[in-house]
Parts: C-alpha cells; sequence; structure tokens
C-alpha cells in the first residue's frame, strides 16, 4: 500500500488548508487511520485518528475544536480539515494506515505511512 499525503503549503495565522491522503496499491476502508505531524526539532505526535467507518474520531488537545479528520472509503482516502491555523502547527503532516480497524495514538500502530507533507503557518 502506498499512501501519498498532499494539500501542504503556507497560510497565515488564522487560515485553513484540508489535507488528503489517498492510498494506491490497497484499501484503507478496513482500517483505521491517523494524521502526525514533526516540528523541526521535535519528535512526532499524534494528531487525528478515525476508526474504519469514521464513526469515531480522536484528536490531540492543541488540536481539538481546531482539526477535523474525515474520509471517504469509496475514494480510498482520508482527510483533515484545518481551520485557525497557529504558528506551533507549523510541522510536516504524515498519514498512516494503522494495524486494524481502530486508530491509536501511538506510531507504533501503524504501518504504512505516507510521504509527508509540510505546512507552514506564519504570524
Amino acid at each position: 500500500v502506498q499512501l501519498q499525503a498532499y494539500g501542504g503549503g503556507s497560510v497565515q495565522a488564522g487560515g485553513s488548508l484540508r489535507l488528503s491522503c489517498a492510498a494506491s496499491g490497497g484499501t484503507l476502508s478496513s482500517y483505521g487511520m491517523g494524521w502526525f505531524r514533526q516540528a523541526p526539532g521535535k519528535e512526532r505526535e499524534f494528531v487525528a485518528g478515525i476508526n474504519w467507518s469514521g464513526g469515531s474520531t480522536r484528536y490531540a488537545e492543541s488540536v481539538k475544536g481546531r482539526f477535523t479528520i474525515s474520509r471517504d472509503n469509496a475514494k480510498n482516502t482520508v482527510y483533515v480539515q484545518m481551520n485557525s491555523l497557529k504558528p506551533e502547527d507549523t510541522a510536516v503532516y504524515y498519514c498512516a494506515r494503522a494495524r486494524h480497524s481502530w486508530y491509536s495514538v501511538g506510531d507504533y500502530d501503524y504501518d504504512y505511512w505516507g510521504q509527508g507533507t509540510l505546512v507552514t503557518v506564519s504570524s
């Protein structure tokens, strides 16, 4: 399975971006999905997760109320809508497929990763 994350870019604080993660060579529909990010000089951290059906989601406290994760299993794609962006949201964002049907906050529970897309938020 190959995951391709795209939609990153540069935006001013308060702006919005929508990241997409498209899969090829395999299905996402039976698996939980997650978005993670890694800022310069920091460890990779969990941002948002969604279960296989889209019926359950979880967010990091730092993005709760601003980010929304969703999925379209028919399109084999997962999204994260990011609103009210802050400079501290600047990072490379990665999507990942979980080893099972639910999300996890631990990156060890994901076996396929996208290449990352850079989000830069200026003040």
